[in-house]
């Protein structure tokens, strides 16, 4: 089994390529390598298998071509450039989250090999005047130039897969909290950075009211739904390949008080509320009431609470004192 991870130097890529090498499996089969591929050369992850890393720009179909090859049984196709950033700049999104699909699309049509597409969507294809609660076969309706950009890649997944061309699985992913590192250019970002940095000892900016409802899922959980997407037979996927994967949602409010029944009331002290209306105005035109009944079906899961969500990250990504 040959692995492909595009957008294999990002949080989620990590991850996953960390538990595909402590798995060696992957739909049954023993994984015999696995590719990360970035737009900067990702890190390795220590494996019993062979680990290659390379960079890819997705926006380039050449630069494609090189880590999508005959003998990739499986990508991941994780790469994106996040809300915030797709939506100041227009053309950069278009290219590398809508073309970047479609480059690596063409590409495996191209080779004829018929390889396990799993793409990364967004919760952001929803919005607007649609009713609630979102379910499955809700239209998609984005708000933003971002979630545009993941509604056209469901599509192509569906399109491709029905022509037989990739057998293509999508997932909408929830806002991945809390999430490690540094805070990126997502809408979202705050939503991990107002529990992982008074986490860390250090302040943070919420720019929302503490009644803000959203949907979210942990990394770990999000890494493990991931591998069970890969491994959903075809023919239990039906015509719609792409569907939500499993949330849940809280209040911002919520996520301050997980964090103080798990690390105490000082952390808390550290989170500031100055409103931003820019964040203000992305966020809160996604939609939150989402039912998502098919990929529980399938074997997917949510967290069991956001308590779970703190200690997770305690756990596993927390640097050291």
């Amino acid at each position: 089994m040959n692995i492909l991870i595009i957008g294999g130097g990002g949080v989620v890529g990590q991850k996953l390529a960390a538990k595909l090498a402590d798995n060696g499996t992957l739909r049954g089969q023993p994984i015999s390598k696995l590719t990360l591929a970035d737009i900067n050369d990702p890190a390795s992850v220590a494996a019993s298998f062979p680990v290659e890393t390379t960079t890819c720009n997705i926006a380039d179909a050449d630069s494609v071509a090189q880590v999508v090859t005959a003998d990739t049984d499986v990508i991941y196709l994780l790469a994106a450039i996040v809300s915030a950033h797709a939506e100041e700049d227009f053309d950069a999104g278009w290219q590398i989250n809508m073309m970047g699909t479609m480059h690596v699309l063409e590409r495996a049509r191209a080779l004829g090999t018929k390889p396990v597409v799993v793409f990364t969507s967004s919760i952001a294809v929803f919005g607007g005047e649609v009713p609630d609660p979102i379910i499955d076969h809700t239209f998609l309706n984005p708000q933003t130039s971002y979630g545009a950009q993941k509604a056209v890649g469901e599509l192509l997944i569906n399109d491709y897969s029905r022509k037989g061309f990739i057998d293509g699985r999508g997932f909408r992913l929830p806002t991945i909290s809390v999430r490690p590192g540094k805070p990126n250019r997502a809408a979202s970002s705050f939503m991990s950075s107002i529990l992982r940095e008074p986490l860390n000892g250090q302040s943070a900016n919420c720019p929302v009211d503490g009644d803000f409802l959203h949907y979210y899922l942990s990394p770990r959980k999000c890494v493990e739904n991931l591998i069970k997407g890969a491994e959903i037979p075809e023919d239990d996927l039906g015509q719609n390949r792409c569907m939500m994967m499993p949330g849940r949602m809280w209040s911002v409010r919520e996520l301050i008080d997980a964090m103080t029944a798990v690390a105490g009331p000082e952390p808390a002290k550290l989170i500031t509320w100055d409103a931003q209306p820019d964040i203000q105005a992305i966020v809160k035109g996604w939609r939150f009431d989402l039912r998502p009944e098919k990929a529980i079906k399938l074997g997917l899961e949510a967290d069991g609470s956001f308590e779970d969500n703190i200690r997770y990250y305690l756990e596993d990504d927390k640097p050291a004192a």
